[in-house]
């Protein structure tokens, strides 16, 4: 590992994880930021212009943190980096879901630590032509450091931010984000599907398919599990699947 000198002008930014959003944020960041980014798994060599691989120690040493672990990895990374947080430290995540991380957080991270809980609403595919206007749900979850992100966020990556509250989030994510994925896993379940004999419909349904084809089995998990609002928006799909299915004359007189 490199132990070429950061410069001072800019506050040097510890990224822990470098899977494939690790990767994706990476390189915007490093724009803004000296970027140290840790990863057990990675090689010696990040690839990736202005970002320096270290160890955990040094990066969870920087003024700014950022979590981009599975969320079912979270608790074992806070325990982690807890000795090594600076007073005065930001630290953020960016989970699919937003209550349970901002909890383990708030409990795992020492008192001098800023906590703010972020979503992006994008990936590797939905952001392949950049982040220009993708969005991302921000949540204030100990500092007053929000703002100040979100301001960041937008005037330096182009985000689309949506201050919100973990619980809001997950709310309103158990519908866009957990039905997506549901429906995704499905449709993949059943292919081969028609590629010719197709709708338009049917073809917009398949490029949300492929938007998440390739998606990690934790990013699933973490929708579907760790949202606390996930299971009942579930059960009432079904039972709506079930009912259209089961009596489509009761539900076609209902529509009319």
């Amino acid at each position: 590992m490199s132990s070429v000198p950061l410069p001072s002008s800019r506050p040097a930014l510890g990224l822990i994880g470098l899977g494939a959003f690790g990767r994706l944020i990476a390189g915007p960041l490093a724009r803004h930021f000296p970027v140290l980014a840790h990863d057990p798994t990675a090689s010696d060599d990040s690839g990736i212009e202005g970002v320096r691989l270290t160890s955990l120690a040094e990066a969870a040493t920087c003024p700014i943190v950022v979590l981009a672990t599975p969320v079912a990895a979270l608790p074992e990374v806070v325990a982690a980096i807890r000795p090594y947080l600076r007073p005065g430290v930001l630290v953020l995540d960016v989970g699919s879901v937003k209550v349970v991380p901002a909890d383990v957080m708030r409990r795992g991270l020492p008192a001098h630590a800023a906590i703010v809980a972020t979503h992006p609403l994008f990936g590797p595919q939905s952001a392949q032509d950049g982040l220009r206007g993708c969005r991302i749900a921000v949540c204030e979850v100990r500092g007053d450091r929000s703002r100040r992100v979100a301001a960041f966020l937008r005037s330096a990556l182009s985000l689309d931010v949506i201050l919100t509250t973990p619980e809001a989030h997950d709310r309103d994510a158990a519908a866009s984000q957990g039905l997506t994925h549901l429906i995704a896993r499905a449709m993949l379940a059943m292919e081969p599907l028609p590629t010719r004999m197709t709708t338009r419909s049917f073809d917009l349904l398949m490029q949300a398919v492929e938007m998440v084809r390739h998606d990690a089995p934790e990013v699933y998990d973490a929708i579907a599990r760790a949202n606390p609002y996930a299971e009942e928006v579930r059960r009432r799909f079904v039972a709506q699947a079930t009912r259209l299915t089961t009596d489509p004359v009761q539900e076609r007189d209902r529509a009319a």
